[in-house]
């Protein structure tokens, strides 16, 4: 069973239901019983940092990611903001993240050497940092929609650039994987990627 965390921040159905059309047994909850016994979690996202960590720790679902991800290695997929919540912090709020990873997502506008829009929005190709499951060396483009990102590091498999400006499209630390684009609303590239993670 792979379950899609239910924080009230989000695009869970599109994401259920290109699962559900993998032939993916999947279920959206907040149930803690069942995060604990899923096989897979996707901790999906769209909106603001602050208001994400704030529901996760509402619904105290915090201390259940932990136990899940980090005591019992379950894997995990972050998508846009989920990906984001992983960090340590962000330019985008005051509340800290979930700290999976040691690491600060950054605005674009602070960033004088970033000559693109924001919020990005639309196509954009990624390129592989390194060898990775989720998109190996296919030439794949995803559906972008973000204000702020996490800058090239020791993690990032995945990066995408913009106006020769680039920056981490997807990270990988052990069990914990994130994404900043949205594979549920990238047609056959994101259904490859799905595939994937859920044949981990």
């Amino acid at each position: 069973m792979i379950v899609i965390i239910d924080y009230n921040v989000g695009n869970v159905g599109s994401i259920l239901n290109m699962l559900k059309s993998l032939k993916q047994e999947a279920e959206v909850t907040r149930d803690r019983d069942k995060i604990l016994n899923a096989d897979k979690l996707i901790l999906p996202g769209v909106g603001s940092f602050d208001n994400g960590m704030k529901n996760l720790k509402n619904l105290g679902l915090i201390e259940i990611l932990n136990e899940a991800v980090i005591t019992r290695k379950k894997p995990i997929l972050g998508i846009c903001l989920g990906m984001q919540l992983m960090a340590a912090k962000s330019d985008e709020g005051i509340e800290d993240g979930l700290r999976w990873i040691d690491l600060s997502i950054n605005s674009f506008k602070i960033h004088t050497e970033y000559t693109g829009t924001y919020p990005v929005m639309g196509w954009n190709y990624i390129q592989a940092c390194k060898e990775n499951i989720l998109v190996g060396d296919e030439k794949a483009r995803f559906y972008f929609v973000h204000s702020y990102f996490l800058p090239l590091n020791d993690f990032c498999i995945l990066k995408t650039e913009i106006n020769n400006f680039e920056y981490c499209a997807g990270f990988q630390k052990e069990n914990i994987f994130g994404v900043q684009f949205h594979p549920e609303k990238s047609n056959k590239y994101g259904m490859r990627l799905l595939t994937k993670f859920c044949e981990l």
